[in-house]
């Protein structure tokens, strides 16, 4: 690279983007990939005696289906919903009922409200969380003859404090799936 005027090195930076696009499998599958990573996590070898970790591959849903409402189809909560109910623990189809409810309305939302802000999506976050964790302590204290909703306090407030550093992390990953890679 040469210095033969002002602007060549920024023109050089601006022709190696030039003829690029996202990788299509990056592009499609990292949001897939992210949800199911994050569904493994509750597999940690972690012991508690009350539930404290908050369901991380649900939020990555809601913060993916918040932050690109089009990526994800509305199909996509039973796939998804399936692989959390593997790894969870949770009562075999309640993640497969209630992700797939969870997508239905997210879509009646997005039609109802078009422009939302961060704290809207934040508020209907915490909401569709805590109406997960509550019906997902109901089927489990159904499934075992002993429902107490009470242990889920710490849990709801945990998640609702860490939905922004879980949009965080799917605006970084938003970002990486689109790096331009692929050479046309």
């Amino acid at each position: 690279m040469t210095w033969t005027g002002i602007g060549t090195a920024s023109d050089e930076v601006v022709r190696k983007r030039i003829n690029r696009e996202p990788l299509p499998v990056l592009a499609v599958g990292l949001p897939w990939a992210s949800i199911i990573l994050a569904s493994m996590a509750s597999f940690s070898p972690i012991i508690a005696s009350a539930p404290v970790l908050p369901p991380v591959a649900y939020m990555m849903l809601l913060g993916w289906r918040m932050m690109r409402p089009g990526m994800l189809p509305v199909w996509a909560g039973l796939p998804l919903g399936f692989v959390d109910d593997l790894y969870s623990g949770q009562t075999f189809g309640s993640g497969i009922l209630l992700w797939s409810i969870t997508m239905l309305a997210m879509e009646v939302i997005d039609e109802r409200f078009l422009w939302r802000g961060f704290g809207q999506d934040w508020m209907v976050a915490s909401v569709l969380t805590t109406i997960y964790l509550a019906l997902c302590a109901s089927l489990a204290g159904i499934a075992t003859g002993y429902p107490l909703p009470i242990v889920i306090v710490p849990q709801v407030l945990i998640s609702i404090m860490l939905y922004p550093v879980i949009t965080g992390i799917v605006a970084l990953l938003d970002r990486v799936r689109l790096l331009p890679l692929k050479r046309l």
